[in-house]
C-alpha cells in the first residue's frame, strides 16, 4: 500500500481509517486552528472512532501538557484522555533521561509541558544557569515568554552544558496567522552560542519512537499538514501519511515535495480518512486520476479533463513527481492549479 517517497500519491479500495489501526494526528493545522476546530474535523475523527479506529494526537508543540491538550480536544466534541496524546515535550525528556543521572536538574527554556514531562522522567525543572542543571531544554513558550530565558540558556551552553530542543519548527499556525515557532527560538540560541541542538520532535526518530512506544500501533496512518515534520517524519518512520491541506502546505508546495517529503496520501480536510483513495494510473499522455490527466509540456505542468479538484491535485502530483525524481519538481504549476481552484 505504501510509496514513501514514491512518484505518485497511493490508491486505497478500503477507507483509511479502515485500512489503519491508529490515526497519528498532528493538531496545530490538522484538528485545530487557533484553538477552534478545523470544519470537518470533528464528525471525520468521530466518525473513524466509531469505525474501530485509534486516534493518537501528535504534536511538537511543547507548551501545553497531555491533560490540557485532552480537555481541549474534549470540549470541541472530540472525546480524548491524556494517554492519547504525545508531545515533543515527552520525547525530548525521555532523550534527556537517557544521557544524564535520574535527578538530575534541567534547565527549562519553555511551557509546563515541558516541566511535566521531565518530571514524569523523574527529572528536576529548573530556571536559572546558576542551579547547576545537567541539561537545557527548550521548548516552546508561547508568544510571551521573556526574552531573558534565551540568555540563561546560552550562559548554560557557554559552560558544556548539554543543549536539547523539543524540536525546530520555525512557524506555528494560529488564528491570525502564522507566528514564529520554537524553531525560530532555536535559531536565537544557536546564534548567540554557535552550538547545536539535539532534537527530539518531529521528523525525527524519537518523536517517532516516542509516539510508538505510547500507542502501541501496528498499521499507524500519519496524518498532517506539514510537508518537513509530519510527512517527513512519517518517511523517517516508514510509515504510510496523509496530507491535509488545511494548514501550512498549498498545493504549490505539495508539488515541488522532494522523495521524504512527498505524502502517501492527498486530500483536502480530515474526510480523508473516511474514504478511499482513488488510483492514479499512468497514460501515454501522463498521470490520470479521476477525470483529469496531467503531465508535462516545455517547462509547465499541464492538465485536461475535469472532476474533482483533489483527483486533479493527486494527477499533478504523480506528472511532477515523476518529472522531478529525486529532486524538487520546479516547472510552473500556476495554470493547472487555477483549473483547480487551488
Amino acid at each position: 500500500m505504501s510509496q514513501q517517497g514514491g512518484t505518485r500519491p497511493s490508491g486505497s479500495t478500503r477507507a483509511l481509517s479502515e485500512a489503519y489501526d491508529t490515526a497519528l494526528l498532528d493538531l496545530d493545522g490538522v484538528v485545530y486552528a487557533g484553538g477552534e476546530a478545523i470544519t470537518h474535523a470533528v464528525e471525520s475523527l468521530g466518525t473513524a472512532r466509531e469505525g474501530g479506529m485509534h486516534l493518537a494526537y501528535v504534536t511538537n508543540n511543547a507548551l501545553r501538557t497531555p491533560d490540557a491538550v485532552a480537555d481541549h480536544l474534549t470540549e470541541l466534541g472530540i472525546p480524548t484522555r491524556a494517554d492519547d496524546v504525545i508531545t515533543s515535550a515527552q520525547a525530548v525528556a525521555r532523550l534527556i533521561s537517557e544521557q544524564v543521572p535520574a535527578g538530575s536538574r534541567v534547565l527549562v527554556i519553555g511551557g509546563e509541558g515541558l516541566r511535566v514531562a521531565l518530571r514524569e522522567r523523574g527529572l528536576e525543572p529548573v530556571d536559572s544557569a546558576d542551579d547547576e542543571p545537567a541539561a537545557v531544554v527548550q521548548g516552546y513558550g508561547g508568544p510571551d515568554l521573556a526574552w531573558g530565558r534565551f540568555a540563561e540558556a546560552c550562559f548554560a551552553i557557554a559552560r558544556g552544558v548539554p543543549w536539547f530542543a523539543s524540536n525546530t519548527d520555525l512557524t506555528i499556525p494560529g488564528a491570525r496567522g502564522i507566528a514564529p515557532g520554537n524553531g525560530a527560538a532555536v535559531e536565537v540560541v544557536r546564534i548567540a552560542t554557535a552550538a547545536e541542538p539535539q532534537v527530539a520532535g518531529k521528523p525525527l526518530p524519537p518523536m517517532h519512537r516516542e509516539t510508538i512506544l505510547r500507542t502501541g500501533a501496528k498499521r499507524p496512518l500519519v496524518v498532517g499538514d506539514r510537508l518537513d515534520t509530519d510527512i517527513e517524519g512519517a518517511f523517517n518512520g516508514g510509515v504510510d501519511s496523509l496530507l491535509v491541506l488545511t494548514g501550512v502546505t498549498d498545493a504549490a508546495q505539495l508539488l515541488a515535495a522532494v522523495p521524504q517529503q512527498r505524502p502517501t496520501y492527498v486530500d483536502a480536510d480530515l474526510r480523508g480518512m473516511l474514504t478511499g483513495q482513488p488510483e492514479v494510473a499512468g497514460t501515454e499522455d501522463g498521470f490520470r486520476c479521476g477525470g483529469w490527466t496531467a503531465g508535462v509540456r516545455t517547462d509547465a505542468l499541464v492538465l485536461d479533463g475535469d472532476g474533482e479538484p483533489m483527483d486533479g491535485l493527486r494527477a499533478l502530483c504523480a506528472a511532477a513527481w515523476t518529472h522531478a525524481g529525486d529532486g524538487s519538481c520546479t516547472l510552473d504549476a500556476g495554470k493547472a492549479l487555477a483549473r483547480l481552484g487551488l
